[in-house]
């Protein structure tokens, strides 16, 4: 059985350098590597341009930008997926996470100061509730 990292990437600077170590991680230990984008919910909106009517739902989004930062972290042999899971950040890497065995999940490191330590983080919350290892990877 191929073990897996799991890592969080929101479409910022910050998710993607967590996600260019989750690579890093993923390669040294010759792991597959998840690449996790979460979304709130169902919410889709219908957008008319001329007679060409487009919907965009927070799903297809979230897939996206799970795509794109996977997409800009391929190397090698390195064998990355991308996945778009409903839920809050935390709960959704959790979840994923259970549901794929994963070795190590892999946060950044944004809001681990100041006030964002004392009312929480996504990173806080995963290395509370993980169900394997965490690496939280300094990306500020």
């Amino acid at each position: 059985m191929t073990k897996v990292i799991v890592v969080g990437v929101d479409g910022t600077e910050s998710a993607q350098r967590a996600a260019e170590t989750a690579a890093d991680l993923a390669s040294a230990l010759g792991t597959t590597l998840h690449v996790v984008t979460a979304f709130p919910g169902e919410r889709a909106e219908v957008l008319g341009l001329g007679n060409d009517d487009r919907a965009f739902s927070e799903e297809r989004y979230a897939e996206k930008v799970a795509r794109e930062s996977a997409d800009g972290i391929r190397s090698g042999q390195l064998q990355v997926e991308h996945f778009a899971v409903r839920g809050a950040a935390a709960k959704a890497l959790i979840q994923h996470a259970e549901e794929h065995n994963a070795h190590m999940i892999v946060v950044g490191s944004r809001r681990m100061s100041g006030i964002g330590r004392v009312l929480g983080s996504v990173a806080n919350s995963v290395a509370h509730s993980a169900p394997c290892e965490v690496y939280i990877a300094k990306t500020d």
